[in-house]
């Protein structure tokens, strides 16, 4: 009897695992950086719609760690995509470098810019609203290029 639970637990151990993404891998790893991106973006956003208190501080650490974490997921794209990567990514990434390059820069500059406006004291949520959609905007534009839904 033990021996039959213990093999019941170790297939479905396995066939969790099965179909998973290897978080060491660049699909893992630029997944992970995404969803950091998303959960820093969302809560900036959230802070200047009402949908969270704005808190100075957090504003201005959300938006230097977003910075910081834009400058590195496309070092986890591969020049050519891996066989079997079953990611969201369209094949454009590949066939398209230059221009998803290029939206990523853009991306790049737009958190930048954020954090520029986060110098300027003092901090004011609807001077940061601009700055924020144009985080949002670039993110929207990548996505309807290069992301499959």
């Amino acid at each position: 009897m033990k021996l039959k639970t213990l093999s019941l637990v170790v297939l479905a151990l396995a066939v969790s695992g099965c179909g998973g993404v290897d978080p060491n891998s660049p699909q893992g790893q630029r997944q992970s950086i995404f969803k950091q991106m998303l959960k820093v973006s969302e809560d900036l956003g959230g802070m200047l719609r009402g949908r969270l208190a704005f808190k100075e501080q957090a504003f201005v650490e959300g938006a230097a760690k977003l910075d910081q974490l834009t400058r590195t997921p496309w070092q986890h794209f591969p020049q050519v995509r891996d066989d079997g990567d079953e990611s969201r990514a369209k094949d454009d990434v590949w066939q398209r470098q230059a221009r998803f390059q290029e939206l990523a820069q853009t991306m790049e500059a737009s958190t930048a810019a954020l954090v520029a406006a986060t110098a300027v004291q003092p901090l004011k949520p609807e001077a940061l609203t601009a700055p924020m959609q144009r985080v949002e905007d670039s993110c929207k534009a990548c996505h309807e290029e290069f992301r499959a839904f």
